[in-house]
């Protein structure tokens, strides 16, 4: 299946269905502890673009602060509250269908994250691989930033709680041993995983998306 936006092809062939969890309960330190997925870039939460990038994904569903959630999209915390990325992939997986095979995982802060974007990390989810990433141009893999199989993080989240709390765990530990796909970003464009960390990075994506 394909479609097209912008003069590009999105590929979807190998991926019928997909759905998508967004994390955005990150404590942004950085940003004076707000609620950063909420702030906006070209005038609409960073939340916001990323599910627009994911409109066709079933379900949407975003781990952190429910307020001001566009309607149709399912809202949970991680257990604690404020616990980490690895906490906050188990409560999204928990909300998946039993029949779900592929979901994008997300960080809620990827202002420049577009339905192209998200088409190419599903067409490089070859049979054979547990997941597809963009890399940045030094090579760092953008995690939250990928496609993955369900059942492939699942049993990757069940084998690292018998180690550990899933609170507070690095998210390299939770992809060890995952056969990962990396993607570098040749499309036009910003780069799709660039994420707001600071006050800097939020005036950079504001200049990108004009």
């Amino acid at each position: 299946m394909t479609s097209q936006r912008r003069g590009h092809v999105i590929y979807r062939d190998r991926v019928s269905g997909y759905a998508a969890v967004l994390l955005a309960g990150g404590s942004a330190r950085r940003m004076g502890g707000l609620d950063k997925p909420a702030r906006p870039v070209g005038g609409r939460p960073m939340r916001d673009w990323v599910l627009t990038a994911v409109a066709d994904a079933d379900p949407r569903i975003l781990v952190g602060p429910a307020a001001g959630v566009p309607a149709g999209v399912r809202v949970t915390r991680e257990e604690p509250p404020g616990g980490g990325p690895v906490a906050a992939t188990a409560a999204g997986l928990a909300l998946l269908p039993v029949d779900a095979t592929v979901v994008a995982l997300l960080a809620a802060d990827l202002p420049l994250l577009t339905r192209v974007a998200v088409g190419v990390l599903l067409h490089h989810l070859d049979v054979g691989v547990d997941g597809a990433c963009f890399v940045d141009d030094t090579g760092r893999r953008q995690t939250l930033c990928g496609a993955w199989r369900v059942a492939a993080l699942r049993d990757a989240l069940d084998r690292l709680a018998t180690e550990r709390p899933l609170a507070g765990a690095p998210l390299r530990a939770s992809l060890r041993g995952l056969l990962v796909r990396e993607v570098p970003w040749r499309g036009d464009g910003p780069p799709p995983w660039f994420d707001c960390d600071t006050d800097e990075d939020v005036r950079r994506a504001e200049e990108w998306a004009r």
